[in-house]
């Protein structure tokens, strides 16, 4: 989750009476986020697109299509190189919507995740290939019962 105005990414450790403690997944410290705080869940954050939000989730897994598994480009590169790095992993985002800000935070964020063994990228993956085996099972059996 992350926290507005403070840097980094957490993880919800337990309900506390005026909040929640937290934990970063940087230092691993423990605090207690206060009930005032705002605080986002990543499933919860899109990205704006020229169609439909985008999850943040697909554009993790983007990025990590585009690096092959790697790390992203430095959050702290030029502003330039970051918009046009992000319009390559996702060329339909809203440039006029999404600042250079909330690239940096996203690229921040993947690395920061990708580091830690956290991305889920790779349980993504199996379900799509598991959802087309189960398209092409459907198109097996539709053609099974035309030919009978």
């Amino acid at each position: 989750m992350s926290i507005s105005g403070k840097g980094g990414l957490f993880r919800f450790i337990a309900q506390a009476r005026n909040g929640i403690v937290v934990e970063s997944l940087l230092d691993n410290k423990r605090h207690v986020a206060p009930a005032t705080a705002r605080l986002s869940s990543l499933e919860d954050i899109a990205i704006f697109t020229n169609d439909e939000d985008m999850p943040l989730s697909e554009v993790f897994m983007k990025i990590h299509e585009k690096e092959d598994g790697g790390l992203a480009v430095d959050a702290k590169s030029s502003n330039d190189a970051l918009k046009s790095y992000f319009s390559e992993v996702l060329p339909e985002y809203d440039d006029e919507r999404v600042y250079v800000s909330d690239i940096k935070k996203v690229i921040t964020w993947y690395n920061q995740l990708h580091q830690l063994g956290l991305l889920e990228v790779k349980e993504q993956e199996e379900e799509e290939a598991k959802e087309e085996k189960k398209e092409e099972k459907k198109e097996e059996d539709k053609e099974e019962k035309k030919e009978k």
